[in-house]
This record gives C-alpha cells, structure tokens and sequence, in this order.
C-alpha cells in the first residue's frame, strides 16, 4: 500500500510547498514554504497536512496509513539541517508545534513552544548556550503551555505561582527572576500538574509530541474555534495544518526578542511599518499582554541592522502577496528570523484605504480592490463617535487597539456579557487582558477594555476583526475580574455601571457619553463609484418614511423597493382612527375613517416620492391582518376583569368589552396564512381604494411641484392571478380619476410581490398581468418551510448548532429551496413576459451570498435596509466580478 504525502519539508533555502498550497499546508505553513523559496530567513521545519487533520476528526483520532513514519523521517531531515537531536545529545532540538488553518483565526487554536525540553535536556541547551536563565525561562513556559493546551490546565494555574514567586524575589517582572528562580517555578509548576492532573509532566520528548499534534488537530474543533468559523464564514470541515518548526530564542538577553509587524498600519491602512516588538521575550509575551511592549520604530535604535533588515523583508513580501501582510519574527542574539507571513487582519477603514491605495501603486487592478473587499465589513465603518460637543472627563488613557466608540455596562466576564446582552443590556467587556475563550463574549459587546495587551494584542486583533471598539493597555485601571470591579484612582466601578470607551484614541470615560455617526472617507466614495461602474444589479431601499428615503439615498439608493404602508398606521395620532375603521361594521362607517386617513397617507408618500425625485418608488399595500392594529386579546381581557371589580358601570367598561368582541371576530389561529395581504384589499375593496388615491394624489402633488414621480403599486400575497387582476382594477380606475381630476398623465406600474409557492409555480399567468414582481423573500421563505418566522427562532439555533442547517434561512437564502422557487419564478414569468422587472424586497436583499444568488438569476434589483446600502453596492459588484470568471 502506497501512504498518500501528508508531511512537507521547508528548510535550507528550499521547501516542497508554496503559496498556492493553503488549501493543504494552510495559511502558515504556505506562507513559511513561500518565504523559504524566495530566501527570507526562516527556522527550518515541516508542515503536517489539513488532510491528516481531517483524517484524525473523522477517525476516532486515529492517524492516517503512513503518518507517523513520515513524521519521523522529516524529525531525522530537521535534525540534519540544524545540527541538532532531537530529545538527546549535548545540542538538543527544541521545537514549536503550531496550528495554521487555510484562513487566519487569529487566537483560536493552539500553539507549544519549546517542546522537546524535559530535565534533562534543560541542562543540555543551558550548557550549550552558557546561559541557564534562558533554558529554564524556556522550560518553565514550555510547562505552562504543554499543560494549558494539551493536559487541559488553566494559565491561572501557573500565574499565582509565578505572582509569589516574583513576590518572594522583590521584582515586578519576570524577566527579572534569576535561573535559581526559574529552577524553583519549574518544580512548582511540575507539581501542580501532579497535584491537578494526577501525573507527572511528560519528559519523553517523542510523547511531548505526538500528543502536541493531537491537541492541535483538536483544536479544530474546540468552542472558541467554532465560534469563530461561525461569525466568519468559514467551513468546518477544512482542518488545520500543523507546523513542527526548530526552535528560536528570543528570550536569550537584551541582544533577542520578539514581535508582530504589519507591512502598513492595520487601524488607518496608512503606509507606514507598523508593529511591537519586547526584548528578551518568546512570541506568547507580544500577544498575551503580559507585557506592555514596543513600537517597532524604536528598533531601529536598538538594533539598527536587524531593523533595516526587517523593512527590506517588509517591502519583499508585500510585493510578493500584493497585500498587506502580519508577519511574526524572532531575533536570536542578533540574528532575524521570520516566523510567519499572512495577509493581516485590518479594520474596515484600513481595508478600504490599503486597497484604494495599492491602486494608486500599479500594485493591484480595481476589479481585485473591489474583490478583496468584505462587504460586510462596511458596516464598520458606520460605528457611533463620541459627539465633539459632549462634556466630559477622561479618567484613564489606553491604546486605540480598534476604532469607534461604544458605551455600555462594565461587565467581567464573556458569560455575563451574552446573558446581560441577550435581555437587551449594551455592554463593555472589561478583563485583565481577553483570551481566546472571550470570544463569544466579545462578539456580544459594544466594546471591549483591557489593562493589558497592545495594539497586537487578542483584544486588538479580534476586536478589529470583528469591528468592536477596543481601548487595550490600559494600565491606569486595576481589575479585579472575580469580584466584578475595577478602579481607577480612588474611583470603584462594578458590573453593571455605564462606562463609555473611545477605541479610536485610547481613551476610558466613566458614565455616558452622546454620540454621532461618523462621516465617510473618500476612500469609501471611491469604492463605491469603482462598485457602480461594475454592477449590473440597481440597489433600492427599504423605507417607509422621508427620513429613511433620505438615508438610503445619500447611501446610493437608486429607488426604493419597498415602502410598507401599514407602517405609517402604527403613528400614534393614527392608530386610534385605524381601530375606528377595523371595529365599523358597515363599509359606510369604514370608508368614513379611511377618508381621515387618506390626507395623512397622501403626505407620507408626497415626502417620499420628493426624497426620491426621479427613481422609482414601490408602494406596498396593506399587507398585515387587521388584528395586528389592535390591542392584545389577553391584555384587553385583563383590563375589563379588573374594571368589572372595581367598577361594573363605567362606560369604558363596554366600549373595551366591544373591543374585544370584535378582536375575537378577527382572532385567527395561523394570522400569517389568513386574511392579510391581497385578501384585505377584496374583502375591503374600500383600503384598496383609499391607499391608490392616496398614493397618485400624492405623485400629482409631487409633479405639480416639478418632482419626477415613478410611482410603483405593489400587491401583497397574490397566490392567483384573479386576486391579482382584482386589485389592479381598483388601482387603475382611482389612478384614472386622480390624474383626469388633476389633467394629468403619470406614468405608473402595478405589479406584484411573489411571496407563495403556488405564485411562483404560476408566474408565467401572473406575468400576463403583472407589470413587475418583487419577490418578498422573507414570507417565501416561511410559506416554503412551513417555518412560522416569528416562532422559528426557538429551534432555528438548535437546528445551527447541530448542523441540520448551516445558515438561518431568514438571513441567508437558501437558494436550494426558495431560492429554486424564484428561479422557477423568473423564468416562467420571463416566458410571457420578456421584460418583466424583477426584484427581491426581503431581508436577504442585503445579504452578500444572497446578492450574489440574485445577480446569478439575472434579476433587476435588490432592495434592503438603507443603512446595507453600500453593503448591498459592493456585493452586486463583487457578483458580477466573480461571475465574469466562472
């Protein structure tokens, strides 16, 4: 039997992968084959394929035929091409095990440094580099996180014994602690592995390992790993790499150290070398926040070589991967060596600013800026700002880790924050410093606060990636995460008090503070005249009222898709008229509070259509049942027990008891498939006739003032061509009057919105008639599942977790199912209809992958909230790119 390739070398100027490879060796290990091949100084190691890791997941944990002897023969090359053996000898191989999945994830899996140390071979590699400090600093954190990641201990099992152990010493920092010391906190920590795990610490390197490759398969699967594919949208089954790579020091002295660099700045995407780096520290120390580290500028002081080195690689890998890229490196006494290159993490401000640039720089084309782009990333860039007019005070300075501003309750733990956030609580997560297990927590907040960390930090990394304000280092403030407070100063601030943060300058404010939307760059304008110049789709909006109009236009709405009439009902002054006419019993009595409704109607649309002067605006007729307008039955029936105790004579008492009959006239056991929609304007031809009037009274007020008016009348929930032809004869004979009445001629269309099966199956008859539709997704999609949209959240999560579904079909479309029905749709009612105009108006209207199903399917348009607008602009764009290549 021959054994499939799972292990790849890169080593001595030379590697077997590349940077076509991420989809086998993974983001890291692609990137340190890639930068081996092109002569950048890399530790030399190999990379264990996603396929072995996804082998191991669905075999009971059980290696692939060949793995192990392969893992050997490339241990033997690595220990060849550094002169070195591994768990033996007078030199011994230290190792670090490291995850790399395809796309970054930042935090979420796992990494061992200095494996292969055990009691003996410590002694070795200190006699080897005549320096015991560095050899038990190395083994005391090879301790910690062998036993955090593999043996499934804790950090804080370790850090009190550190805290004491500094204590004891009289130092504050552990680069402090003498090699007696470090011996001590090696004994400690090996006994509290014996006291937790009830074994002693592993000292066969060959064991250390195995099981460290098996904890990093693992850590696929582990929750906060999950999560993150979850919030990103990357697939589960991918796997991870793991890369096995010879060890460097960077804690040796004051002559080695570590960092994170970012070839251009990842908050502003401005083109400066951006990064942090510690001396005499290991790469967990960057990230970790347990120190507070450097600027990179400061190198070139320190060590002006290794600095002008590190600039030279800068420029060679951004030319290379024509990206911004996050690269990890590690002096050894003098001597650089890259550890990593990926294409960096940024916010959305710097996504748009890098691109838009690295066009200006030849370096990439407009159609690749435009498919860089995460279209949902631009909902970043509408985060609040602190109003420049607010008085307040500062009371603690940090690092502007990510930018916006959030104001919330402090709370302490990642728990607490989706609890207190799913009862409708904003919050701020505030810790000592955030750690990958935050992450759910971190998605519930409105922004996060550290003590610790910097601006590379997990806080800073995660929170920019997800588009939270983040202020991280904050060392003015004293946490204390167990009793839920922190302080500064004097000053005691517990859970549940309002604090208010400013990522994008690192400030902390106690109490509240106003805010105002911030304004949009140029580079923002230009992504979006790029998007417009590509796009065949045309963006609407979803607005009801002249303020939303407004919005959605100075977002580039080209129209709106759907103004919601009953919308403007629920109006206080309006709604008690609105009940009038639903309690009337004789069409005489409705149509008498229909004509008190229809001046009030006429201005909403006279607003909109003069936002929208010249694009076409689709008014939907009323859609819901009538119930919805009225009290709740059980609430009305509360209050007449209690006004028959108190007063059986008071009059309201029969009005309230009138109320209800009627509401149990109306009362249906499945309101959402009953008498709604079109059903209403046939049963009560008279609000069919009231909504028209309103509507082309409205345009001719509109053009008698110079507007252009493109007034689109859109049934609701035809299931039948009939129900259809009805209303479109009331709709035209009023449109006739009005305009004869005003001695003019509006150009107008009356369509339809496909939201039922049984209107797709039959869109060739409807198209007859019809002369557009718009499919409202949201009813389509509950009417195609039999989901009750207003039930299905009580499983939907279920059905996510467990993996029937793979997206919430109300916010992704499911293109299999509804998404088959509007294909089907389409190319009947095209049939008959050639140039019929066709839309979606539902929530998906705003959803990239939904986009892109649209475009795909040749529709017209898509219309969404006004604030997905630019969302909705970009990933018409992105379609029509993608599209150009299948």
């Amino acid at each position: 039997m021959i054994a499939e390739k799972y292990v790849y070398f890169f080593g001595d100027g030379k590697a077997e992968g590349n940077v076509s490879m991420k989809d086998l060796l993974g983001g890291k290990g692609s990137g340190l084959a890639e930068m081996t091949n092109i002569g950048i100084p890399v530790p030399p190691g190999f990379t264990i394929t996603t396929k072995a890791c996804i082998y191991y997941s669905d075999n009971n944990k059980a290696y692939p035929f060949g793995l192990e002897e392969e893992i050997l023969e490339h241990l033997q090359k690595l220990e060849d091409a550094v002169g070195k053996k591994f768990g033996r000898g007078d030199n011994p191989l230290l190792v670090s095990v490291r995850s790399g999945a395809k796309f970054s994830m930042p935090g979420m899996m796992d990494t061992v440094l200095n494996l292969g140390l055990n009691d003996k071979t410590v002694v070795a590699f200190a006699k080897k580099i005549n320096n015991e400090r560095t050899a038990y600093d190395s083994y005391r954190r090879f301790i910690t996180m062998f036993s955090s990641v593999v043996l499934g201990m804790e950090h804080k099992d370790f850090e009190f014994i550190l805290d004491e152990e500094k204590e004891e010493q009289g130092v504050e920092l552990d680069t402090k602690l003498g090699a007696e010391s470090l011996k001590d906190l090696v004994y400690r920590y090996k006994e509290a592995v014996k006291s937790l795990r009830g074994i002693e610490f592993p000292q066969d390197p060959m064991t250390q390992l195995k099981m460290a490759i098996n904890a990093v398969f693992e850590s696929w699967d582990n929750p906060r790993a999950v999560t993150y594919r979850k919030l990103h949208d990357i697939p589960h089954d991918m796997g991870t790499a793991v890369n096995i790579q010879a060890m460097v020091f960077g804690n040796m002295g004051d002559n080695s150290g570590t960092g994170v660099a970012f070839t251009r700045n990842p908050s502003t995407g401005e083109k400066i070398f951006y990064g942090e780096y510690l001396l005499n520290a290991q790469g967990e120390d960057v990230v970790a926040g347990i120190r507070t580290p450097h600027p990179i500028a400061d190198l070139q002081s320190q060590m002006p070589q290794v600095y002008e080195q590190l600039t030279k690689i800068n420029k060679i890998l951004e030319q290379k991967y024509r990206d911004m890229q996050d690269i990890e490196f590690t002096i050894e006494d003098g001597k650089l060596f890259l550890l990593q290159t990926r294409n960096g993490k940024r916010t959305a401000q710097a996504a748009l600013k890098i691109v838009v640039d690295m066009v200006s720089e030849g370096m990439i084309t407009k159609d690749e800026a435009l498919l860089r782009l995460d279209p949902n990333q631009l909902n970043h860039l509408l985060h609040p700002i602190l109003d420049p007019s607010a008085k307040y005070e500062i009371s603690a300075k940090g690092l502007p880790a990510s930018p916006g501003a959030a104001c919330g309750k402090a709370v302490f733990n990642a728990d607490e924050a989706v609890e207190m956030n799913e009862i409708g609580d904003n919050v701020i997560l505030v810790r000592q410093e955030t750690c990958p297990d935050d992450i759910h927590g971190m998605h519930a907040a409105k922004g996060i606060l550290t003590a610790r960390g910097g601006m590379t930090s997990h806080a800073a990394v995660v929170a920019r990636g997800m588009g939270k304000c983040c202020v991280a280092g904050c060392s003015d403030i004293k946490v204390n995460e167990e009793a839920k407070y922190f302080t500064v100063g004097e000053t005691k601030i517990n859970q549940g008090d309002y604090i208010t943060i400013d990522g994008s300058i690192g400030h902390l404010i106690l109490g509240k503070v106003d805010m105002i939307k911030p304004s949009l760059s140029s580079d923002f304008g230009t992504i979006m005249a790029w998007a417009d110049d590509v796009r065949k789709l045309k963006i609407r909006a979803n607005a009801d009222y002249p303020h939303d109009a407004k919005v959605a236009r100075d977002f580039g709405a080209e129209g709106i898709g759907l103004c919601r009439t009953e919308h403007m009902f629920f109006e206080k002054t309006r709604i008690p008229i609105m009940q009038k006419m639903i309690l009337a019993t004789k069409e005489e009595e409705r149509r008498q509070y229909l004509n008190e409704l229809l001046p009030m109607q006429r201005e909403d649309f006279t607003g909109l259509f003069k936002v929208m002067d010249g694009c076409p605006v689709t008014i939907r007729l009323l859609d819901p049942p009538l119930h919805e307008f009225l009290p709740r039955r059980e609430e009305l029936m509360v209050e007449i027990a209690n006004l028959k105790c108190k007063n059986p004579n008071d009059p309201e008492l029969a009005e309230k008891e009138t109320l209800l009959k009627r509401i149990e006239e109306l009362h249906e056991f499945n309101p959402m498939l009953g008498h709604r929609g079109c059903r209403l304007g046939i049963t009560y031809p008279e609000i069919t006739e009231m909504q028209a009037r309103a509507i082309f009274e409205a345009a001719c007020e509109a053009t008698n003032e110079g507007y252009k008016i493109l007034p689109e009348v859109m049934i609701p929930l035809i299931g039948d061509v009939k129900e259809f032809n009805h209303q479109k004869k009331i709709v035209n004979k009023v449109a006739k009057e009005v305009m004869e009445k005003n001695n003019l001629t509006i150009d107008y269309m009356v369509g339809t919105m496909i939201e039922l099966p049984r209107a797709a199956l039959t869109a060739d008859k409807i198209a007859q008639e019809a002369e557009f539709f718009s499919y409202g997704t949201n009813d389509l999609t509950q009417t195609t599942f039999g989901f009750s949209r207003d039930d299905a959240g009580n499983f939907i999560r279920y059905y996510l977790d467990n993996n029937i579904f793979e997206k919430d079909p109300f916010q992704v479309l499911d293109t299999e199912g509804v998404g088959e029905l509007i294909k089907i749709g389409v190319e009947k009612g095209r049939s008959t209809c050639p140039d019929l105009k066709i839309g979606i108006c539902g929530e998906h209207g705003g959803e990239p992958s939904s986009i892109a199903f649209c475009n795909s399917i040749g529709l017209n348009y898509v219309s969404c909230s006004p604030y997905r607008v630019p969302i909705a602009r970009l990933s018409a764009a992105i379609a029509h790119l993608k599209s150009k290549k299948c």
